[in-house]
């Protein structure tokens, strides 16, 4: 498989353009006195796996969830698979199923429902959102369940299952939907570390297969080996920005230079 490119940095021309499979510019974000996010801008390009770091409170989890509108910003604007969006104004119902069709999220909790089987939870969504037959969102689900290594769970209920496989079948659902780019909130961070590799094992095959990623992780070695665009926040703001080899072996600021020692060497 060809060799993923690296970050090359920022160019700048004009926001939606089609270089860019996500972009945000300039968001801002409230929670009452708390200023979340400071005028944060961001772009994606189709493919990269866009890894974003930093200590807890930096507003990585806020800025991810504002990018599906699960939180809604105060100001800014938003470019997904070319879908314009001014976060000043909500959107209506169709523009914003629209916008959470073409990304899927991947939380820190699995959000399965537990009265379903594995194979009902990912085939339930395609039904409702894509309009599938039964027949169909049934062979698509088994086909993603081979995919992430869980065929023989495919009758089983969420409650019988390890928490490293319901992630593994969080991620097969939100694939199902087919979308142009998938969000991934720290999805390891419930897991013990022998089932957080299992699904870094499929995040990695999900990057490989082209999927356009934006991963909020305390797991630097997935950032730098499988990411190729790596942001540090801190504070509500993007304090460094690019490569991942260069920023994690000679970042720009010291402060990013303190909490990568902090991390990496603990």
């Amino acid at each position: 498989m060809e060799e993923r490119k690296r970050y090359s940095g920022k160019v700048d021309i004009g926001l939606k353009s089609p270089k860019y499979l996500v972009e945000l510019a300039k968001v801002d974000k409230h929670f009452g006195s708390n200023h979340v996010l400071k005028g944060v801008s961001l772009r994606v390009k189709p493919g990269e796996v866009c890894s974003i770091i930093g200590p807890s409170g930096a507003g990585k989890s806020t800025l991810l969830r504002c990018v599906n509108l699960l939180e809604s910003p105060d100001s800014g604007n938003m470019v997904v698979a070319g879908q314009y969006v001014d976060l000043a104004r909500p959107l209506d119902k169709r523009s914003l199923l629209q916008l959470r069709r073409n990304v899927g999220m991947v939380f820190q909790s699995f959000n399965l429902f537990p009265h379903l089987s594995v194979l009902e939870n990912i085939s339930l969504p395609q039904r409702r959102v894509l309009g599938r037959s039964a027949e169909d969102a049934k062979a698509k689900s088994l086909e993603l369940l081979e995919r992430v290594g869980l065929a023989d769970k495919a009758e089983s209920f969420p409650s019988k299952i390890s928490g490293g496989q319901q992630q593994r079948v969080a991620i097969a659902r939100a694939l199902a939907l087919e979308p142009k780019a998938m969000l991934f909130d720290e999805p390891t961070s419930a897991l013990d570390p022998e089932l957080a590799q299992e699904v870094l094992g499929v995040m990695k095959e999900v990057a490989a297969s082209g999927m356009t990623m934006l991963v909020v992780t305390h797991e630097m070695n997935f950032a730098r080996n499988v990411g190729n665009h790596l942001v540090v926040m801190e504070n509500g703001s993007i304090i460094e920005e690019g490569d991942p080899e260069q920023i994690m072996t000679e970042p720009k600021l010291e402060r990013t230079k303190q909490f990568l020692s902090a991390v990496i060497n603990h």
